[in-house]
């Protein structure tokens, strides 16, 4: 034990731990990682803590074999903890094949009980724990080896203080009934194709406005090659080439090594290289690929002309419903959803189902059809029922 946490460096000081926490409600977890030479994220730490007790795993030491702790992740009487969880699962995911569950994302639920749009560790911990956070070792090299005391307390806080953080958001939860309204959001997180990205579709995280559908086959085949290299070499995908490159090549496709080396986005000496050629092909592969086979660019809706105005008002209601029930408003609805709504009131949008709906949806097509008002009343706007005479 050192300052009120273990430092788990063997697997049988794990499956210790692991045994004992097996026994709790739940466990609240953290890691730290580097990604920035990598295509996969590198586990350097893992920090757990129970109701009784805490720890710093470090899954680089050399005799040390994790298989207890993804034990203890994949239990289902065991709840699972995080803050922001989405990248923290990546890598038990990937190291494990297996998304922990059940899960608890404190991030998620701060925004349900009306602790803002993606509320920070910190913001928590300051107003619910009471406590402020060391960040002078946010951005520490987490492999080099040994680390010291003051990083090793750094890092624990990112769990301990997450006890008392979690306590007090289900006590909200449960006291006003919102606990199911985490579920939808809890199953994208426990979801793998939340994490898994099909080489096909890389091209689609790619901004580009253009509909042109032969650009997008190029586009399609080459970012397809560029993941699939990235993976094989571990590398992350900007270190074979950025996606303004990808964009120059689709745009302008080279014929032959020769035109390649002309195109602006490709650095010098790329086209000459082990990985020219294979580029080459993957362009010729979405030259040649058949018509009806090209991607076709995703439609925009666009809001009907006339509604904006409609649309503004809706952002103000979405304002004031989610203050008066006390919920963040990116988890309710965004502007392309207002805009949907504004045109349609069958748009397929979360703001018109369940909890969302209760909460803004019907509002929000009462204030479209004329059925209820906004009206300033000093500072503050309120709801006027025009359907009561």
């Amino acid at each position: 034990m050192s300052k009120g946490f273990l430092h788990i460096t063997d697997t049988a000081g794990l499956t210790a731990l692991v045994e004992r926490l097996r026994e709790a409600d739940y466990v609240t977890v953290d890691t730290e990682f580097l990604r920035d030479n990598s295509y996969w994220p590198k586990l350097c730490l893992v920090q757990v803590a129970g109701p009784n007790e805490a720890a710093i795993i470090d899954p680089l030491a050399p005799l040390i074999d994790l298989s207890p702790l993804f034990d203890l992740m994949a239990d289902h009487n065991v709840l699972k903890v995080f803050h922001a969880a989405r990248q923290d699962i990546e890598i038990f995911l990937k190291l494990s094949g297996r998304i922990p569950e059940p899960l608890f994302d404190t991030q998620v639920a701060a925004m349900v009980c009306g602790y803002g749009d993606s509320v920070s560790y910190e913001t928590l911990v300051a107003k619910i724990a009471r406590a402020g956070l060391d960040k002078s070792s946010r951005f520490t090299d987490w492999s080099r080896r040994p680390l010291t005391d003051r990083q090793l307390q750094y890092a624990i806080g990112d769990v301990t203080f997450l006890r008392k953080v979690y306590d007090t958001l289900y006590a909200e939860l449960e006291k006003s009934g919102r606990i199911d309204w985490l579920d939808e959001e809890m199953a994208i997180l426990m979801d793998p194709a939340t994490y898994i990205i099909e080489p096909d579709e890389a091209y689609q995280r790619i901004k580009t406005r253009t509909t042109n559908r032969r650009f997008l086959g190029v586009l399609r085949e080459i970012a397809a090659w560029r993941e699939t290299e990235a993976r094989a070499r571990d590398l992350p995908r900007g270190r074979l080439l950025k996606d303004d490159a990808l964009l120059e090549v689709a745009a302008h496709p080279p014929a032959s090594i020769d035109d390649m080396k002309q195109s602006r986005g490709v650095p010098k000496g790329f086209a000459d290289g082990k990985l020219g050629p294979s580029l080459l092909e993957a362009v010729l592969r979405g030259l040649n690929c058949p018509e009806d086979l090209l991607p076709v660019a995703e439609q925009v809706t666009e809001a009907p002309r006339g509604v904006g105005p409609l649309v503004e008002l809706l952002k103000v209601m979405l304002k004031l419903q989610c203050e008066d029930h006390g919920v963040a408003q990116k988890l309710v609805a965004n502007t392309a959803d207002l805009e949907q709504i504004a045109g349609s009131d069958e748009a397929d949008v979360p703001a018109l189902h369940g909890w969302r709906r209760q909460i803004f949806g019907d509002a929000a097509l009462a204030l479209k059809h004329g059925r209820v008002a906004l009206a300033a009343e000093g500072r503050r706007i309120k709801l006027i029922d025009l359907t009561v005479r």
